[in-house]
């Protein structure tokens, strides 16, 4: 029996597949435990729409980030903290500062997005925000006292 394969299967298949599997396997496993679906005219045509709308929401969420991308570039958050004379802050930034700063500007972005190293010092720091797979930014966090 010729099966369409709906989930990636380690060391049978993968989403969008099509494999040739014993009727009793495919009847009694793949297709009961979710993993494919009989090959037919019907679920090609389902397939190939699910990909067509995952693409388009890919493309969809690609642009937003390159759009939100675009706009972190060119703005700076600034904080008001305390420091020692030797410029060490008494205590650090961190993520979750970063974010709900971020948020009271209008942007929406998890803290496990922000990349962020310590900020302990005083001066200019640049932190990476990864805003989809493979699209990054950096902003740029100002602490003084």
């Amino acid at each position: 029996m010729k099966v369409i394969f709906i989930k990636d299967l380690k060391g049978q298949g993968k989403k969008g597949e099509i494999k040739e599997v014993s009727d009793g396997y495919a009847i009694n496993y793949l297709i009961k435990k979710g993993y494919a679906l009989k090959k037919t005219e019907g679920s090609l045509n389902k397939l190939k729409k699910e990909e067509k709308e995952s693409k388009e929401l890919d493309l969809k969420n690609r642009t937003q980030a390159s759009e939100m991308a675009l706009k972190l570039e060119k703005i700076t958050i600034n904080f008001k903290v305390k420091a020692a004379s030797d410029g060490r802050m008494f205590g650090s930034i961190s993520s979750k500062q970063i974010k709900e700063e971020l948020k009271k500007l209008g942007f929406e972005i998890d803290k496990k997005q922000i990349q962020t190293v310590l900020i302990n010092t005083l001066g200019m720091h640049l932190v990476e925000i990864q805003l989809y797979k493979d699209i990054k930014c950096n902003l740029k966090v100002h602490t003084e006292v």
